[in-house]
């Protein structure tokens, strides 16, 4: 798991466009930005799709009020699965659909989750981190099995 100071790594994943799949560097997106960037195991899974991703949609203008330049969603799903979900969610094109479909980055910061005893392989760990610059400010993950820490109304609450 990432520290306070700790920079996000400098490697290539996907981002979800309404264009399709497009290369992305988590490090060079976040320079001179403020970034809340919010992890989950899976698109179209239940509490991610009931709750989470929901929670930051309905909550971006807030956040944009309260001077985050981007709210990002990571999870280890593929980019079409990604563009799929943020439509059917209304979050294509407002929150960045981060598509970590080999958990590159999940793994580089310590937050991939093993989950192949429940047949879904190697995920994310359900979080929210804020980043300004590249650099990680403040980082809450869920216990297991819980949603109480990481979604949009927590974050607002602990935002700086």
């Amino acid at each position: 798991m990432p520290n306070a100071g700790d920079k996000i790594p400098s490697l290539t994943i996907k981002q979800a466009t309404a264009e399709g799949p497009k290369d992305v560097n988590p490090a060079e997106l976040f320079a001179g930005k403020k970034v809340v960037m919010f992890s989950l195991p899976g698109a179209f899974t239940p509490t991610c799709s009931n709750q989470h991703l929901p929670s930051y949609v309905a909550k971006l203008d807030e956040f944009k009020a309260r001077g985050v330049d981007l709210v990002a969603c990571l999870s280890v799903n593929d980019a079409w699965v990604m563009q799929a979900w943020a439509e059917a969610h209304g979050a294509l094109g407002k929150v960045v659909m981060l598509a970590d479909g080999s958990a590159a980055l999940s793994r580089a910061i310590g937050i991939e989750l093993d989950l192949t005893g429940a047949s879904m392989g190697v995920r994310c760990r359900r979080g929210v981190m804020t980043l300004e610059d590249g650099e990680f400010k403040t980082i809450a993950m869920e216990a297991p099995g819980k949603y109480e820490v990481s979604g949009a109304e927590a974050c607002l609450v602990t935002l700086a």
